[in-house]
């Protein structure tokens, strides 16, 4: 695996930091600002929604641009808004910040993702997915539960203040590792991965290609690809709003709005409902962290295997399952823990599977393939913490949010039996267009 990959996976640590850490500081926030949890908890939806808005609008933006400039502009702006953020008294303007790093996060990850699996053989494309991704599940393990803990002995701001500090050597190991250049690669990936860092880039023959019709498909085990076409945005419209692509992204929306969903609203669910002392707040999320760690690293080499869309569907089934079991079982503190980990781990591997699916279903639209799974991604994220805390202000409880959760599992389950049904194809194959 190239070190750039790995590089990549190192920014997106401190940005899935700032992603996930409101979980654990919902409250503190609340109180300090003096708004609901409902309004705390918008401020995880406004991230998501600045995600949806920006990852096709940079991506687009980004289509002439070398990747490595692309990447240390977003990453510069994500560490401004949160020194904003962290200095504001303000719920607005901190509500603002998190658009606004969102727009920078989307941006990242639209780069991201064509980048780390143009720079791999094609038989490699669900590993560099996964170390990319990887980076969020290192954040939930780590930051998150760390950012916890600054909340808990500093207040929420602290939080902010560490994200920007972790942001900056991201940004020194991009100017480092990742190939700057706007030409496409002409060299085989074994060669680049095999040379490392700054050398691996240039025996890959300058694998940075440009954010957008230089992006090139992965590159077949050992040998060299050409480099292609320009792809029209209209091509990459056509290819991702296509039949068979349009099922797998809503799918992924509603897996990531019932993660969210739930994962928003963690705190007050382990200390009022599972009656759990706040010191345990970091301890469950670095549970939720580890989970997804593994998930992440299981599906990046199942969804790579022969039956990837068995992956998908026993994810989902086990999400639906747990999710509901969670809300039954909130009460007891230790299935409440038990549970959040293993959650973490089926949420985690069932969304990198669909990532995966996605990105090497989208060979036609190179620029927005990435884009496009960052929109749906992010869509549920939006989605979630707001239905969740519509839940919430109606007076259902702090068990509410889970319920909703598996709510939307279930609408996931429905739109992938839909998909199957409408195909019309053979048992083997309905499930794979299903997904």
């Amino acid at each position: 695996m190239p070190f750039a990959v790995y590089v990549l996976g190192l920014a997106v640590f401190a940005q899935g930091t700032s992603e996930f850490m409101l979980s654990g500081l919902v409250s503190a926030i609340a109180a300090d600002l003096d708004v609901s949890l409902f309004a705390a908890g918008l401020l995880t939806s406004a991230f998501a929604v600045g995600m949806v808005v920006g990852a096709p609008l940079t991506a687009l933006l980004c289509r002439s641009r070398p990747r490595r400039r692309a990447l240390l502009l977003f990453l510069a702006v994500f560490v401004a808004v949160h020194v904003v953020g962290a200095l504001t008294p303000h719920y607005e303007v901190l509500l603002a910040t998190r658009f606004v790093a969102a727009l920078a996060n989307a941006g990242f990850w639209a780069v991201a993702l064509t980048t780390a699996v143009s720079l791999v053989p094609e038989r490699s494309a669900g590993r560099a997915t996964a170390v990319v991704v990887g980076g969020v599940t290192v954040a939930c393990v780590v930051g998150v539960p760390a950012g916890a803990v600054l909340g808990e002995q500093w207040g929420w701001r602290s939080a902010f203040w560490a994200v920007a500090a972790v942001s900056l050597p991201a940004a020194l190991a991009i100017l480092r590792g990742v190939p700057g250049d706007r030409r496409g690669r002409a060299a085989g990936a074994d060669a680049g991965a095999d040379a490392g860092a700054d050398a691996g880039a240039d025996a890959g023959a300058d694998a940075g290609a440009d954010a957008g019709g230089g992006v090139l498909a992965a590159a077949p085990a050992g040998g060299p690809v050409d480099v292609p076409a320009r792809v029209s945005v209209r091509d990459e419209l056509r290819v991702l709003t296509g039949a068979r692509l349009r099922p797998t992204l809503l799918v992924m929306a509603l897996v990531q709005g019932a993660t969210f969903c739930a994962f928003s609203y963690l705190e007050p669910l382990l200390t009022r409902e599972s009656g759990l002392d706040a010191v345990w707040v970091p301890v469950a999320l670095a549970l939720f962290g580890a989970g997804a760690f593994l998930g992440v690293t299981a599906a990046g080499r199942l969804a790579a295997g022969p039956r990837p869309v068995v992956v998908i569907a026993c994810g989902m089934a086990a999400l639906t399952l747990g999710w509901c079991v969670l809300a039954l079982a909130a009460g007891s503190p230790v299935a409440a823990l038990a549970l959040v980990a293993l959650l973490g781990m089926f949420a985690f591997g069932t969304g990198t599977a669909l990532i995966t699916r996605v990105l090497t279903s989208a060979s036609g639209a190179p620029t927005l393939a990435g884009a496009f799974c960052t929109a749906a991604f992010n869509l549920g994220a939006a989605v979630g913490p707001w239905a969740g805390g519509l839940a919430l202000d109606a007076g259902f409880g702090y068990r509410a949010p889970v319920w909703v959760s598996a709510l939307l599992m279930g609408l996931a389950l429905l739109a992938a039996g839909a998909r199957r049904a409408r195909s019309g194809l053979g048992p083997g194959r309905r499930a794979s267009e299903a997904a």
